[in-house]
């Protein structure tokens, strides 16, 4: 798919400066331009590249003024790096402009679709599925009965959804995770063995909320795992049974909730957080990687450490972690000078 630097200006509403005519099939970072790709320059850092690089194209900001020959053509726009971003999104839609159903592939009694629907093949929708317009489902995906999903989602290959759950607008679940397995919940027997407990409840997806791949969300015991409106979870996430994140929240790889934990809005969580069952982390919350929640944390804090506590007092802490070898070897030799001089002076 080829696109002129005209028609690319044209999307952006930008200014074209060089050749118009000037096509290009592929994106590059600009360090890496070869000819018939584009590029764009937004870090100052990064000027002297756009002297050497063989992209065809670049965007660059409006402010930007070159101070040597150039072998690329300019767009020129109002900021870079947000009209290479939306580029990429344009991109996205374009490449991924499927319709049609194909075969072979199933769907069930009762199941009905809206508009410009894409079902790859070797996917199964399961019975009184009801799914909205501009919806692609990749092959290999399976969607069980009675499951809601809204307008302009995309299931990329391989993405389960167990039945009854709700899935909301613009939504995108991505490769090899699984939405609405049982939750974790057995109840132990007087010989020691365990009993399963139905889960009976269901996963809740509000709008606009992306999922990484191969991350489980797991449906509730009785009522409902939400996944609030604006929620983004990376890849290999455990969401457990009866889970609330709250809006816009963001969630980094390897993170594990367990269950019934309520995470508030605007929390920003790092790699490899565990946290603890049962607990309520405030809003504006922000938790580095590795830390591990096991108690109730106030809005606006900032935590750190295993078990987690206040990031300042971490940072604070730290630098006598790294030196304890030395602090012990003074505590010792301190020790030594107090039993010398309370032997020199019982002398």
């Amino acid at each position: 798919m080829k696109f002129t630097a005209e028609q690319i200006a044209g999307i952006l509403e930008g200014e074209v400066v060089g050749n118009p005519n000037a096509e290009v099939h592929e994106l590059s970072k600009i360090e890496d331009g070869q000819e018939g790709s584009l590029t764009f320059l937004a870090n100052p850092k990064y000027n002297n590249f756009i002297y050497s690089t063989k992209a065809t194209i670049t965007i660059v900001n409006k402010t930007f003024v070159p101070e040597g020959d150039l072998n690329t053509t300019m767009i020129k726009v109002d900021d870079a790096y947000l009209s290479f971003t939306k580029l990429l999104e344009f991109y996205d839609s374009v490449k991924n402009l499927k319709n049609g159903i194909e075969q072979p592939s199933v769907i069930s009694e009762g199941t009905v679709y809206g508009e410009n629907f894409y079902l790859g093949s070797f996917s199964y929708l399961g019975t009184n599925i009801t799914i909205g317009d501009n919806v692609k489902i990749y092959p290999n995906c399976y969607v069980g009965d009675n499951v809601k999903i809204g307008d302009n989602v995309t299931l990329y290959s391989g993405a389960k959804i167990y039945s009854e759950s709700q899935i909301g607008n613009q939504c995108k679940i991505h490769s090899g995770t699984i939405i609405g397995s049982d939750g974790f919940g057995f109840a132990p027997n007087a010989d020691g063995s365990y009993k399963k407990i139905p889960q009976i409840g269901n996963v809740i997806i509000e709008d606009d909320v992306e999922i990484g791949s191969c991350t489980t969300i797991d449906r509730a015991t009785m009522g409902s795992t939400i996944i609030r409106k604006g929620v983004k979870l990376d890849n290999q996430i455990q969401v457990a049974h009866n889970v609330e994140i709250g809006e816009n929240t963001v969630i980094a790889a390897q993170t594990g909730i367990a269950g019934s934990t309520k995470i508030g809005k605007n929390c920003m969580i790092g790699g490899q957080v565990g946290f603890a069952g049962h607990l309520t982390i405030g809003d504006n919350v922000r938790i580095q990687a590795q830390a591990g929640v096991g108690r109730n944390i106030k809005s606006n804090e900032v935590l750190q450490g295993s078990p987690s506590f206040g990031y300042n007092d971490f940072s604070k802490s730290y630098v006598h972690f790294r030196n304890l070898p030395k602090i012990i070897t003074e505590i010792e030799e301190l020790k030594k000078q107090i039993l010398n001089t309370k032997n020199g002076n019982n002398g």
